[in-house]
Order: structure tokens, then sequence, then C-alpha cells
């Protein structure tokens, strides 16, 4: 079993990191070998818990959805010692029940995207790991608790379906993800979940809501003036949910995490050991770093 601290990694936008009380704050920039992360990730503690946090897009919001490097990113935040990634994300709402406003905590995601790099695994090591259950229930729920207690309108449970873009969708595609029974619709938490999942990382996600999509006939077509407007309302509640999980997460011991998250990449490597490429395995470094030193 690891450390019983938590390094809690949280992918978000720039305004999450203006939270009071940040100690030992510091931006270091991390070098991966899949190339650049989105920015630097900003060290620091809070009530004695770890922090890393990795704008997504880049401060001042400089890279799009499908141009982000969500290798570099999750490997940078397994470099910088990340125990669990939380990651908060707007997202538009493709049922009613979830308005403008509203935290979903998703736990299923489908993953419609096709122009970007989905493993950190391929020629030269080759492993299949499961996503079926691709969200962390464990620091799910505690996710979920932190939002209540900051005063969000919290749904337990969702599909995210997460699209390519960086167009919204058309009225046809998002009526078909409907009825599809998706949830919420998004375009940077695949493959940012599956990576993580990879990385022997407990992941999981808020979705903020944003807006209805362009299903729903009696709202407007999505605009980024209304996304960002509305974001700025859950500007505050958003940074609250950081500041209730890190208090959560001081009062709670971790351990191992119940689906065994930690060591997930004992049952995927397929490659026979006297066929790996070293080259790929120098990349995998701190992929691998715990089977590969066992």
């Amino acid at each position: 079993m690891a450390d019983s601290t938590w390094t809690l990694g949280i992918l978000g936008g720039s305004g999450l990191y203006d939270i009071e009380g940040l100690q030992n704050a510091e931006w270091i920039e991390i070098d991966t070998p899949w190339g650049s992360p989105s920015d630097a990730i900003l060290f620091a503690e809070l009530d004695g818990i770890k922090l890393r946090f990795l704008p997504r897009h880049g401060r001042g919001h400089k890279h799009s959805p499908s141009s982000l490097n969500y290798r570099a990113n999750i490997d940078a935040l397994k470099r910088a010692g990340c125990t669990d990634l939380l990651s908060l994300s707007a997202v538009g709402s493709l049922q009613e029940q979830y308005a403008p406003g509203d935290f979903v905590l998703v736990d299923q995601f489908i993953d419609r995207t096709f122009a970007r790099e989905k493993s950190f695994f391929g020629e030269g090591m080759v492993a299949h790991v499961s996503v079926a259950d691709p969200i962390c229930e464990r620091l799910s729920q505690l996710a979920g608790d932190a939002a209540m207690k900051a005063g969000a309108k919290v749904h337990q449970g969702g599909t995210y379906l997460a699209m390519e873009g960086p167009q919204f969708s058309t009225r046809a595609e998002s009526k078909m993800y409907r009825s599809w029974g998706c949830d919420v619709i998004g375009m940077t938490n695949m493959p940012e979940a599956k990576l993580a999942r990879e990385a022997e990382m407990p992941y999981a996600t808020i979705a903020m809501i944003t807006d209805f999509d362009c299903w729903h006939p009696d709202h407007g077509n999505v605009d980024v003036a209304a996304v960002i407007a509305t974001l700025m309302k859950n500007a505050d509640t958003a940074k609250g949910t950081v500041r209730e999980i890190i208090k959560i997460l001081a009062a709670t011991p971790r351990t191992v995490s119940p689906q065994g998250i930690e060591t997930n990449l004992d049952v995927a490597l397929i490659t026979s050991p006297d066929a790996r490429d070293p080259k790929t395995l120098a990349k995998l470094d701190a992929i691998l770093g715990r089977v590969l030193s066992s």
C-alpha cells in the first residue's frame, strides 16, 4: 500500500486556483516524453493536503479541446506525485432535469472523439486496461459531498458524451445523443479518463452544466457568451467545492481505492518481457514505474 496521504490533482479552469490560504504555491514546469502539457503545474498545499493544479486549456484558455496533449497532461500529473485526479468541466445538458448551474457527478462515458492520442501503450508495449467503470466511485462520492456542502445542486451519476469539437453539436446530433440516454455533453474528459486509468490514478468528474446544448425547443442555440456567463456564476461554487473536498480529504486517511485502480496494470500488460521495446519502456517510466520495479 502506498502513502496514506492524498496528493490531489485538479484539472479545470484558471479560476479554480485562486483559492485563499494556499501555502507554498509554486508554478513548476514538468517535461514529459509525450511533449508539453497544457501549462506548468501549480504545486501548493491547503489544510495539510498536497494539491497539483493543471489548467487544462492553459492559462488564458489557449488550447482547444482537440489540440490538448492529453497524454502529456496525465503523465505530468503522475510525475507531480498525484494519487488522485479531480476534473471540473463545463458541459451541456442533454436532459430536461439537468439545468444550467447544476453539477453532475458523471459515472460513465461514451467516447465519440477521433482526433486524439488515446493511450500510452502501443507498438513495442501493448496493454489493455479495463475502463468498464471509468470513474473512481469513492472519489466521486467525496466530490459530490463537497459540492453539496458548497451549495451546488448535485446529481449523482450520469453519462457524459465526449465529442470532438471545437464546434458545438448539430441539432440532429444533439437529439441522437439524447436518444442514446446520454445526460451531458462535453469535449475534454476523453481520453483524459482513459489515460488516468492507464496511469493508475483514480479519477472523478464534476460536470458543471452551462447550457441545454441545442436540442431544447425553449432555449437558444449554444454560444460562448452564454457558456461563459454561467461559468462565471458557477465559479464561486466550484472553488467552494475544491475547498470542501480538501477538508474532507484532510479528515480521511487515504487507502487503496475499492476498485483497485492503483494496481490495474498488473492484469493489463500483454507484451512478453523479451519483446518489449526499450525506447517505448523509457517513455513509460512514470506510467509503468511501479510495475517495472516490482
